[in-house]
């Protein structure tokens, strides 16, 4: 049977051609597999005829939380697998893995969940406020004086980083990195060859989410100090900018993404 692939193509992504991009993979991905493509609204009914589902540009899930939710219960019921595997412990879980990281001391954008914990952040100005399930900077806020409730919103200081860089990883191995050479452009991205030292940084994290397959990126800001910090560990449907990649960058990235899902997918998929 083919692999559910689900995709929203015509969702309106700033800076970023959803449709564009799923439209390449999967012509790519039809040379080793069979497989239909559908909106994530309609995942949950038509996934029992598929040997598994992969999930990819469908747009921030809190746009259709109720079905996401009703789609991950059943495919968790049915043992249906679906990639990246529902295990995620980052954005796929929600932003609570920001608050676990800076409790851990790890390199991440301080961020605490109280306004009363204002005092555990760095001294700033403003902070930025958002909502622990956001997604694409909806519901950002920036402010002096954070006033949500206890554990309502994310409250990090806003940092005047020099530019944002991306690592994108297909199971545990790298595969190329892009940045923003202007922090107002988020999306307007160019190669990047990463340092060990940002290597290092980056598996960091790709290691603490212990996700066996699947595809992960990376965003870190490069803080006024030089050190790297993390802005978002994107474990559920990560945008990869493949149409910024030179071929030999792609056809490399189609290959590691087709042994993953060998691998990954029940023998005989």
């Amino acid at each position: 049977m083919p692999l559910l692939y689900v995709t929203d193509l015509a969702y309106p992504a700033r800076g970023r051609r959803y449709g564009d991009e799923d439209v390449l993979l999967t012509s790519r991905l039809r040379e080793h597999f069979p497989l239909a493509l559908c909106h994530p609204l309609d995942a949950r009914a038509l996934m029992p005829g598929f040997d598994a589902v992969i999930v990819r540009n469908s747009g921030p899930v809190l746009h259709y939380q109720q079905a996401y939710d009703a789609f991950r219960a059943a495919a968790l019921a049915a043992g249906t697998p679906v990639y990246n595997p529902l295990t995620g412990r980052a954005d796929m879980a929600g932003k609570q893995y920001l608050l676990d990281l800076t409790a851990a001391g790890y390199p991440v954008i301080p961020t605490v969940d109280d306004p009363a914990d204002l005092h555990l952040l760095p001294a700033t100005d403003l902070y930025a406020v958002k909502p622990k399930q956001g997604a694409d900077s909806i519901g950002l806020t920036f402010t002096p004086a954070p006033a949500t409730g206890p554990g309502e919103a994310l409250i990090q200081p806003r940092i005047d980083f020099a530019y944002e860089v991306s690592f994108y990883f297909v199971d545990d191995a790298f595969q190329y990195a892009l940045h923003a050479p202007d922090p107002e452009r988020r999306w307007e991205l160019v190669p990047y060859e990463p340092t060990p030292a940002d290597l290092a940084f980056a598996r960091r994290f790709i290691d603490w989410n212990t996700l066996a397959h699947g595809i992960q990126r990376v965003d870190a800001c490069r803080a006024p100090s030089g050190e790297l910090l993390l802005v978002e560990l994107e474990d559920l449907n990560p945008y990869l900018s493949l149409e910024l990649l030179p071929a030999p960058v792609q056809d490399s990235f189609v290959e590691a993404l087709v042994s993953s899902l060998k691998a990954f997918l029940p023998a005989g998929t």
